[in-house]
């Protein structure tokens, strides 16, 4: 019984898909990350924008805060913290949004892959497909064909 376990593993057909070149260089992901590119630039440059008001408006503190009243400076360090406090709240939330569509973006290109390597998979006679490895021998990695399918199904 023990000769035979060797013999049917000899037989066994293994592949490998390195998951993060998928997520990096197939055309779903590419695009995904165009798409959010995108979706997320106009908030992004708003927040930029915010920062560099700040910016400013911390150096002019710095600089005229010895020659400005009391009432003054209060009022400029009330209006920075003010502004310090709503770009911080906006910065969050623009992380938090855009880690949720990032997500869901992930997911579709996850789901889109593994239909790819369940279709070669079958295709091609494969027993097993591993997708994470300390070490997976070129011979047995079929991440372009991967690729590559992901981008014929476009």
């Amino acid at each position: 019984m023990t000769l035979a376990a060797p013999a049917a593993m000899a037989e066994a057909r293994l592949g490998f898909v390195n998951s993060d070149r998928v997520m990096r260089e197939s055309a779903p992901a590419v695009m995904a990350q165009k798409r959010l590119e995108k979706e997320f630039a106009k908030r992004d440059g708003e927040l930029q924008q915010m920062a560099k008001e700040l910016q400013a408006m911390q150096s002019d503190l710095e600089k005229n805060s010895l020659t400005m009243g009391d009432k003054g400076r209060r009022d400029k360090e009330r209006e920075f913290a003010d502004m310090s406090r709503d770009f911080q709240r906006r910065q969050r939330e623009f992380r938090e949004d855009l880690n949720q569509r990032r997500n869901e973006e992930l997911a579709a290109v996850i789901d889109q892959a593994n239909k790819a390597v369940k279709q070669i998979a079958e295709k091609e006679k494969y027993d097993v497909i591993l997708q994470e490895a300390v070490y997976a021998s070129p011979s047995i990695d079929i991440t372009d064909k991967v690729i590559k399918a992901l981008g014929e199904g476009k």
